[in-house]
């Protein structure tokens, strides 16, 4: 059973930064494409990031040169790299793995 766990959340200003982590508890962490989502309310599921297991990053429009995408093999864990936030970056913000795996996600609020 594959578990993913996000942290890394929470309130900050716009222009400010936070880093989010996505642990898994599943084996074979290497092998496998990992993907950044957010959901703001009302709205739909969005993609953010994503990082294939030979480390190709790709990003949304919205968030180009302001996040970065990157794992760590050793740890068994995916980040988001978070800069010059906005107040529409504010989301829960979710972690997906190749077959179909969700974490439980982790609010992101961008505020004054």
């Amino acid at each position: 059973q594959v578990q993913l766990v996000e942290s890394g959340g929470g309130l900050m200003q716009p222009g400010g930064s936070l880093r989010l982590s996505c642990r898994s508890s599943g084996s074979s962490f290497s092998i496998y494409g990992y993907y950044w989502y957010r959901q703001a309310p009302g709205k739909q599921r969005d993609l953010v990031a994503s990082i294939a297991a030979g480390g190709t990053t790709n990003y949304a429009d919205s968030v180009k040169g302001r996040f970065t995408i990157s794992r760590d093999n050793t740890k068994n864990t995916v980040y988001l790299q978070m800069n010059s936030l906005k107040p529409e970056d504010t989301a829960v913000y979710y972690c997906f793995r190749t077959g179909g795996y969700w974490g439980q996600g982790t609010q992101v609020t961008v505020s004054s």
